[in-house]
């Protein structure tokens, strides 16, 4: 039986990135992943200035356009426009970007391997691990689950834990099929159009992405959200191509990602940020973070990976909670917040956010933070729906 230091299951973008981290570390690591490469997968393909600032290398060679000017809409109707004076998104494609990190991963040393479906993870009285594959078992000294959110891996560890659910439905249309020249540098963002969420339309090179999502309750309408949502936006659902859907695993703070010398990273974590949607950020701060706690234990300055969990609690925490504050308000009292986050004084903040230079919106200074902090007070007036959790 083959042995490896660490075995990582699930080759999207924070195990790509945490096998690339760990291979130049020197560790032997094999990454593994179910489907065959270059796949796509469901996700708007935008980088914020924040999720690229994590990353260890650049990824210029797969980015289609970069935003620098965002539309907000409230339902359908009163709207604003704020632009940047620098990008706040790059737009990419996963099939592009998932091949582009998984292949700096393998350059770097990792081993990897597609087309291999994990079976089972069995963890041995050691605290070692076997990996079994179709036809093969593989041992490591650590595994990490990033698997996104319909892999297998945090039952197998022991770390499926109480989460809430999100939904999405997108699809492209060419450019051709709707006037482009609105939607240059432009990310339009549908507010309080679909329950829990909101609708979508990013630009690509060749094609517009737009997309819905919500509570995982509003799955039945979503394509109905969607319709409406073409309709807006001068096309047709039947000019969609590549339609898909897909869910979004939303983590409870508190909720632990480590056992023993096993860890969730990434979707497969359920860190997703609840307003917005996006794990782009979320998942390679992660990737950073477990490969730092694998590092301690490979070097024998720590036992296992549960200094992980607390670790990650610290630093993501309090921009978690402002987002669940954030989507209760819109959700419950759309108006009213859509009103607290119009001023360009808030935006100057939002922008801030986006590109990193603060960790959450209590850390910024002057009227925009007090507007921020606003939408927490509304939001405990808006008693959690069912399926809101959190």
């Amino acid at each position: 039986m083959k042995k490896y230091d660490v075995a990582i299951v699930g080759a999207g973008p924070a195990g790509s990135v945490c096998a690339y981290r760990l291979a130049r570390s020197g560790a032997r690591v094999i990454l593994l992943d179910r489907a065959v490469f270059p796949r796509d997968k469901p996700c708007g393909g935008g980088l914020t200035g924040r999720a690229i600032r994590e990353l260890p290398f650049d990824v210029d060679e797969v980015i289609e356009a970069r935003v620098d000017e965002f539309e907000m809409r409230l339902q359908y109707g009163s709207s604003y426009c704020r632009k940047a004076q620098r990008p706040l998104v790059a737009m990419t494609q996963r099939s592009r970007l998932d091949a582009l990190l998984v292949t700096r991963a393998a350059t770097a040393g990792a081993e990897f391997r597609d087309g291999t479906k994990v079976n089972a993870i069995e963890r041995r009285e050691n605290g070692d691990f076997v990996v079994a594959c179709e036809g093969e078992r593989l041992g490591a000294s650590l595994v990490i689950g990033a698997d996104g959110a319909n892999g297998k891996s945090a039952t197998h560890l022991g770390l499926s834990g109480d989460r809430t659910l999100g939904v999405a439905l997108e699809g492209n249309v060419p450019n051709d099929e709707i006037e482009p020249e609105r939607y240059e540098a432009r990310a339009v963002i549908e507010l309080a159009t679909v329950p829990g969420g909101y609708g979508w339309v990013f630009p690509k090179a060749t094609h517009l992405n737009l997309g819905v999502g919500g509570w995982e309750a509003t799955g039945p309408d979503l394509r109905t959200h969607l319709e409406r949502l073409c309709h807006m936006h001068g096309t047709t659902a039947a000019s969609l191509e590549n339609v898909r859907g897909h869910r979004l695993p939303l983590r409870r703070n508190g909720a632990p990602l480590a056992r023993g010398r096993s860890a969730l990273i990434g979707d497969a974590a359920g860190l997703i940020d609840p307003v917005s949607g996006d794990g782009m950020f979320e998942c390679f701060v992660s990737a950073r973070l477990c490969c730092d706690a694998v590092q301690r234990v490979l070097s024998g300055q720590s036992a296992d990976l549960i200094p992980y969990s607390s670790e990650l609690e610290a630093r993501l925490s309090r921009l978690a909670a402002a987002s669940w504050a954030a989507k209760r308000a819109f959700d419950r009292f759309p108006r009213t917040a859509f009103a607290l986050t119009r001023p360009r004084f808030v935006w100057s903040v939002i922008e801030q956010l986006i590109h990193g230079e603060i960790d959450h919106p209590g850390a910024s200074r002057g009227p925009g933070r007090i507007a921020l902090k606003s939408l927490k007070t509304i939001a405990r007036a808006a008693r959690p729906t069912p399926s809101a959790g959190a």
